[in-house]
């Protein structure tokens, strides 16, 4: 017979939650099984079905295998480990309603953190370049780093090319809204929720947010991601609510696929189109806008400080 562990849920108004193993526990509990689902047992299935040519599959078929991939293997498992161990979804998930200014406030910090990060981008790629060019071993490095990014562009880009307006729709389904709920469900929901029954909240933001950019297994985007999860994290820390920051997931990946559809690219920025300016230019632009974004986080904490003061 399990153990009920009795937990004084802090960040959930001081309701009480149980859970029949250490929250922590749970977190990597989820972490492993997902993994193994999501990227061994999936990737599988995607092989026997698709073969390795990716780019002869049926597009229709490839879609909506990503959509049941991501239902199968990431929701559907944070749901019902959540239930088994905790019992109560509602209260781990956060499926609480949003308040008025919550959405709008976290959208706002969406502007001011994509250029960061897109200015952060050229960055880091103009110095993994100087690397490479400097030293055989960098070098080898970055080839490796290459080889994967070629390996997940030459997987994702058939699944984001849309040629009219229905089948935009389709792929805005495909990887925008259904990554959106699903990953954030587990990540935000089941994942942060459990670090944060166990340890401070900085720490459980800061664990979900290093599992959700390594579990893409994107190596030049892992920094970025990263970065984003962070904020999503924070975002849900503040408002308490799943529904914020898969909004939020939305717009992020709404933002690329109609910038690719644009552009071509899922960069806006990088190494090749920045050629005006020196990287000293770049490195003063990236540290006024972490200066703007980390003015506009005060005041974000200085707001919800005072929402919670006169909650009281």
């Amino acid at each position: 017979m399990n153990k009920k562990i009795f937990l004084q849920n802090n960040f959930d108004n001081n309701n009480e939650l149980y859970s029949v193993i250490s929250p922590t526990s749970a977190a990597f509990v989820g972490l492993v099984i997902v993994f193994i689902l999501y990227q061994f047992i999936g990737g599988f299935i995607s092989l026997t079905i698709f073969g390795t040519d990716i780019k002869q599959a049926n597009l229709t078929a490839l879609r909506l295998f990503t959509i049941a991939g991501q239902i199968l293997f990431i929701l559907l498992p944070a749901l019902i480990l959540t239930r088994m161990i905790y019992f109560d979804i509602s209260k781990v998930i956060r499926f609480n309603k949003t308040r008025k200014w919550d959405i709008p406030i976290f959208t706002l910090g969406l502007i001011f953190l994509f250029p960061l990060i897109e200015v952060y981008l050229f960055l880091q790629n103009a110095l993994i370049t100087k690397l490479a060019s400097s030293s055989e071993f960098f070098q080898s490095i970055k080839n490796i780093l290459d080889e994967l990014d070629k390996l997940i562009e030459s997987s994702f880009t058939n699944i984001l090319v849309a040629h009219n307006p229905i089948e935009f729709i389709f792929v805005v389904l495909v990887v925008c809204v259904t990554p959106a709920i699903c990953e954030e469900v587990f990540f935000r929901g089941y994942i942060q929720k459990s670090f944060e029954l166990k340890l401070k909240a900085k720490w459980g933001i800061f664990l979900t947010a290093l599992f959700f950019g390594l579990y893409h297994f994107n190596p030049y985007a892992t920094i970025p991601l990263i970065a984003l999860g962070l904020y999503f994290g924070y975002a849900i820390y503040k408002t308490n609510s799943i529904f914020v920051v898969i909004i939020l997931h939305f717009l992020t990946n709404f933002f690329s696929t109609s910038a690719f559809q644009l552009l071509g690219s899922e960069e806006i920025m990088d190494s090749e189109m920045i050629i005006d300016s020196s990287e000293l230019d770049y490195l003063i632009l990236f540290s006024i806008l972490l200066v703007i974004f980390s003015s506009f986080i005060y005041f974000v904490n200085r707001y919800y400080k005072k929402k919670n003061e006169i909650k009281q």
